[in-house]
């Protein structure tokens, strides 16, 4: 009886110790860097700008400033260049309309 339960442990321990060294042939990885929280933007500045040209200056400012707050961004530009900030292109309005001027 003695003989099985014995068996079981050195099978058991041998896994273990197989497992570790498997573990230690591929490498401790360090962790990965925190995120580094976004840099601070001008969106007063920034939105100011982009609604520059804008026929309602005030609504454009209004719906940048709100999506520049989440973004954190606010492409270059009058207009377009929305590849630069995927964020504030891919927000949209309760009926599916790009909300960021």
């Amino acid at each position: 009886m003695a003989f099985p339960k014995a068996f079981a442990a050195l099978l058991i321990a041998s896994f273990v110790l197989v497992h570790f060294t498997y573990a230690l042939q591929q490498g401790v990885k360090p962790p990965a860097p925190s995120p580094q929280p976004p840099k601070p933007i001008d969106c007063i500045g920034a939105c100011k700008y982009r609604c520059s040209k804008s026929s309602r200056q005030n609504l454009c400012n209004r719906a940048c400033g709100s999506c520049c707050n989440r973004c954190h961004c606010v492409p270059p530009g009058t207009s377009g260049n929305y590849e630069a900030c995927p964020c504030y292109f891919n927000l949209t309005t309760h009926n599916s309309t790009r909300k960021c001027p």
